[in-house]
Parts: structure tokens; sequence; C-alpha cells
């Protein structure tokens, strides 16, 4: 582990990186567990390399609905992994942001001199996502361990009610913000309703989004960064299964608005998908990249964590991104590429349309002059989460990274990686390709 000097700042490195396929929750439990999905991503990935199993300083892993069977993923990733059990690693949880949140605090350590080469990540099963009691039921059934006698028992099993039976979708209660008290759907509506997105542009953006993961599929433009996985019955997933590519617009007219009936601009078929799936990064300082003979990507030049009201959670990639613009002397034309986790159709034309509001840019930016509007062509040009999924662990972790290749890809510098949070927070990274 290398140490520098007070104050000073050393460049972070992204070498390479790998996902799985991002597979949508079908009413039932997937094949795999989060730490599964992380072991197979990682396996590959690190297959490609010729490190020691002590080379990691630290492993850093973004979950959000932690199994019981899993407790610290990370660390149980790390050792399936084959890395020494002298490697620490733990597992960090901020919502949508968890897997970004990994990279940076990755970055962080390494840019401040404390370690060289770190393994950051996110995963998430949300089809694993348990069914919980409710408090009644809890209730009734620690009233019936308590009970001594078998007459008491008896007596109080007489009281049971069907109505125990029904379960609490955890993954229901985890999409909704407890402070306002709106789900992540109702907070895009607001954001829909403040910047007059229509329910028609929505539509057109989540057909754009399928349409262009379908030509990214097809193109094999995905290949190095999906390793395929492999369930215990021998099935094999090779590429993300939630894309549409007879999708159209006017197939999505006909779904019914699910979050403001009648007149919602937010349906089944223009939000994000509920899925599982892994992505790894590996991070290294210039020490690393010698000591190891890497050949880097690109490097991480900045970062910025922003904080707005849970309501409008949706517009908080405008704040961080256009922030990171900002300090780095940037304009919107000057970004090349930009990944913006697709929550939402309506909630990322939000962020396009605060962008070009004065009062929007006004009040976060404290500047007269708008940002301007962002040229759709350098938007998620290879689909999002829209078309692949959400697993919210994951999604930060997986837009940095595809966010360099698709740079690399079409030979161009700089791009933003950014993605809003529950709870009204959002992440954005500034990366450059070398």
């Amino acid at each position: 582990m290398s140490e520098s000097s007070s104050g000073s700042s050393r460049t972070v490195y992204l070498v390479d990186g790998a996902r799985t396929p991002f597979l949508k929750a079908r009413g039932k439990p997937g094949p795999f567990s989060p730490v599964d999905l992380a072991v197979q991503a990682g396996r590959s990935l690190l297959q490609r390399h010729t490190l020691p199993d002590n080379a990691f300083d630290q492993v850093i892993l973004g979950c959000v609905n932690v199994v019981a069977s899993e407790m610290n993923p990370a660390r149980i990733a790390a050792l399936r992994l084959g890395l020494s059990e002298t490697t620490p690693a733990f597992t960090m949880q901020i919502n949508c942001g968890s897997g970004m949140q990994s990279v940076d605090t990755a970055f962080r350590y390494i840019r401040e001199g404390r370690q060289d080469l770190i393994l950051a990540g996110g995963t998430e099963a949300l089809s694993h996502a348990p069914l919980m009691l409710t408090p009644q039921a809890t209730h009734w059934l620690a009233e019936l361990g308590l009970a001594r006698s078998l007459s008491a028992k008896l007596k109080h099993l007489s009281s049971f009610k069907l109505g125990y039976m029904k379960p609490v979708i955890s993954l229901e209660q985890g999409l909704t913000d407890p402070v306002v008290e709106l789900n992540m759907g109702q907070t895009a509506e607001v954001v829909a309703s403040l910047f007059n997105i229509s329910r028609e542009s929505a539509d057109e953006y989540a057909v754009s989004s399928h349409l262009r993961l379908h030509k990214a599929q097809q193109e094999g433009w995905l290949d190095k960064e999906v390793v395929p996985l492999y369930a215990p019955d021998g099935r094999v997933f090779s590429a993300d299964d939630g894309v549409r590519a007879d999708s159209s617009t006017e197939k999505l007219a006909r779904l019914r608005p699910v979050f403001e009936r009648p007149f919602g601009k937010v349906t089944a078929g223009n939000s994000s998908q509920i899925t599982d799936g892994a992505s790894w990064l590996i991070l290294a300082s210039e020490e690393a990249l010698e000591k190891y003979q890497l050949t880097p990507l690109a490097k991480i030049t900045d970062s910025e964590w922003s904080g707005l009201e849970p309501e409008i959670m949706g517009l908080g990639p405008a704040v961080s991104a256009g922030r990171l613009a900002l300090r780095n002397k940037m304009t919107l034309d000057d970004i090349d590429l930009l990944e913006l986790n697709e929550a939402f159709a309506a909630q990322v034309l939000g962020c396009l349309a605060a962008w070009n509001d004065s009062d929007f840019c006004r009040a976060v930016f404290e500047r007269e002059e708008v940002l301007g509007q962002f040229d759709l062509d350098k938007l998620n040009i290879d689909g999002g989460a829209i078309s692949l999924g959400h697993p919210v662990g994951t999604s930060g972790n997986r837009i940095v990274l595809h966010l360099v290749n698709a740079l690399k890809r079409k030979k161009l510098k700089r791009g933003i990686a950014t993605q809003c949070i529950g709870g009204g927070q959002a992440g954005a990274m500034l990366i450059e390709v070398i």
C-alpha cells in the first residue's frame, strides 16, 4: 500500500470491468442470489488478468436487498472468488447509488494514497426480495412463542386469522419513500408535472431505449462487457432479457398509468424493469499498473453527490451532473456521452428539461443562464434501465462501465455517468478515456 504526502492527489485509473446479463424478475426467485451474481461476474473479470490472490487492497460491493443467508455479500463474494483471506471487504447501501458509491469510495481511497488496487462492484437480485409477515401476524407468532402451557398455546391458536397469511411485499415498501410517503413512480409523476413531460414523449423515449439496446446486442457492442451466467440446472444466460425489439409507441399507448390514474404519464412500459444482475470494476493507481502490468481503459476525473427534496428525487442527475460539469468548466456540448440511469422515461426527460429551465438553473446553480439543451443522440446511446433493467445496487456500477466502453468504441474522450437515488439524492462521475 502506497502513502502520499498530505494534500497530494493521485490519478485513479479504471482498468477493466464486466457485468452479468440483467435478468428480468418473472414472479418468482431467479436462479441466482446476489452473491452468485457477483461471483460469476467477478470470476470472468479476474480471469482476464494475472493477479495474485492478495493483489487487491479492498473489495467494495454495493447491494441494497441483502438476503439473510448472505450478510456482507462483499466478503462472501471475495472469498468465493479466491481472493486472499487477508483482503478486507465491505458492502455499502445508498439505494440506487450503491454500485456507483462503491466506485467513488475506491476512487477516493486510491486518489488519497491509502490503497492501490480495488475491486468495486454492485449486485442485486430483486427477484429474491422477501415476502414479510404483517405486524399483526408477527405479534401473533410472538404471543404463541410466549405461551407456556399446552392449553395456553391451543387457546392462542384458536385466535388465528386467515388475514395473517397475507404477506407484505418488501420490494413495494422499499420503493416507497417513508418521509414523503410517495413511491418512486409517484415521484416521477411529480417531475413530469413540473416540466410538462407528456405521456407521448415518455413513450417515445422508452421505445428508443429498447431499440438502442437491441441494436447494441445485434452489433455485438456489449460482448466484452457482458459475461454469461451459468445456472445450477445447466441453463446459460448470455444477454439482457428484458429488451423488446418490437416495442412501439402504439403498443405503449395501450398501457394504463400505474400510479396516477387515469391521467398519469408513468406506465409499466416507460419505467425501468425489476431485474437481477451484478457488475464489477477494477480501479488502480499508477503504482499498481506498473506492479501488475495492467493497461487502463480510462481514468476517473471527478465525482459529485447531491441531495434534494425526496418528492423530486428524479431530478437528482440534473443537479449532480450539472454541478460536476460546471466545476470542470464544461458546457453540455463538452460532454461527449451521458449515461443517465433510466429509472423512468419521464424522469430522464425531466432532467434534460431542467437544464434548459431558467428557474431551475438559478435555484440550483446560482446562474442566470441555462445550461442548455442536451443532444439526445449522446444520451444512453445503447439503451438503459427501461430496456435492460434496474437492479438497484448494480446500476450505478453498470453505467460507469458502459460509459467507458461506449466512449472507447466511438473514439470519444469524456463522459458523465449519473443517476437519481431514492430518498432525494444523486451521484455523478466524470470519466476520461485513455
